[in-house]
């Protein structure tokens, strides 16, 4: 039988662990910080797909991973009891002008050759209901394929659903079997350090709660914000993106220039009260995508690092790659997602 240690029990160590343990594997994991102590404690939970144009690995390998999410969230919730939020109920963008109209009926005819009968993204009138965003062509985008999942939830659920399979996260511990760090801003530092140039960094985030029940309707993209209806009955909206900052988990006047875009772009909001206003450090790598697979020059030892803003998103699909890997020696990682992109 295998023995995994994966170091840091973020979004990614986490999803991995769960799926090396569903393979029999022995796992420990290992977070000085306990569960979800970095940014995959944040509040918003956008599983959002990129535009269903100019096609690449990084597209590809999203759409499977938004394509497996369902399934991959489900079980857990059935495993240890926890609710991870997901939801899948697509999202609605407005649209400005003519150009933009025209630019989104093409991508409606892209996404039904790139996503076929997976999700589809139209075009739609706006119908004036409460739940929309200000539009000032009178037409939205709606696809289907986006969906949500309360990131602090979500990770407490894979908590759960891991003990159910004997696995619990500790505080510190020896390394045995191969080891996996996805150990995310603090990793990326330490491989920067390392090297010749700058693997990745961390990029703050501002992030706020509302006071609002929109439970079961899309997601909406307004105003340059995310803002995602939770099914506790709150509203998440966020968020910034800061490379220079002086304090990594307080927020700031940046935040309540998110907070009135939301509003100002989602009239529905205006009066809607802020409950909790959140910051945090994601790790972003140098090439922007997520970085997976052997530590070059550590023999048995794996990286998964650079979620940023995508990698509740990644996480099926990256636990099944790395599992493959770890597991199996099956190495089915793109280019321009592997470690070695970075250094």
């Amino acid at each position: 039988m295998a023995e995994i240690t994966i170091r840091g029990a973020g979004i990614f160590g986490l999803s991995i662990a769960w799926a090396c343990a569903q393979r029999g594997a022995t796992v420990q994991m290992i977070d000085p910080g306990g569960p979800a102590a970095g940014s995959s404690g944040g509040i918003v939970g956008a599983l959002a797909p990129h535009v269903p144009e100019n096609w690449n690995a990084k597209k590809a390998f999203q759409l499977d991973s938004l394509l497996m999410a369902a399934p991959f969230w489900h079980e857990i919730e059935a495993t240890g009891g926890g609710q991870s939020g997901y939801a899948r109920k697509g999202r609605l963008q407005p649209i400005a002008d003519d150009a933009g109209l025209a630019l989104a009926h093409r991508r409606s005819e892209t996404a039904q050759a790139l996503w076929q009968e997976n999700a589809i993204w139209q075009v739609v009138p706006t119908t004036g209901a409460a739940w929309e965003p200000n539009s000032p062509s009178g037409w939205l985008i709606h696809d289907t394929l986006s969906a949500l999942i309360h990131p602090r939830l979500a990770c407490a659920a894979l908590v759960q659903a891991l003990r159910a399979k004997g696995v619990h996260v500790t505080a510190k511990g020896a390394d045995r079997g191969q080891v996996l760090w996805a150990t995310g801003v603090a990793g990326l530092a330490e491989m920067t350090a390392a090297h010749s140039r700058m693997v990745g960094s961390g990029v703050k985030g501002q992030a706020a709660l509302l006071a609002y029940n929109a439970r079961g309707l899309p997601q909406l993209f307004a105003g340059g914000v995310h803002v995602i209806p939770h099914g506790d009955g709150t509203v998440a909206i966020g968020s910034t993106s800061e490379r220079e900052y002086n304090s990594p988990d307080q927020t700031d006047a940046q935040l309540d220039d998110v907070i009135a875009a939301a509003r100002a772009a989602v009239p529905a909001l205006a009066q809607a009260q802020v409950i909790d206003r959140w910051a945090g450090v994601r790790p972003r790598s140098r090439s922007r995508a997520p970085m997976l697979g052997a530590w070059p020059g550590r023999s048995g030892h794996y990286v998964a690092n650079g979620g940023f803003k995508i990698g509740f998103g990644m996480a099926p699909k990256v636990a099944q790659v790395m599992a493959d890997l770890m597991l199996d020696g099956r190495d089915t990682i793109p280019d321009g997602f592997r470690v070695e992109d970075n250094f």
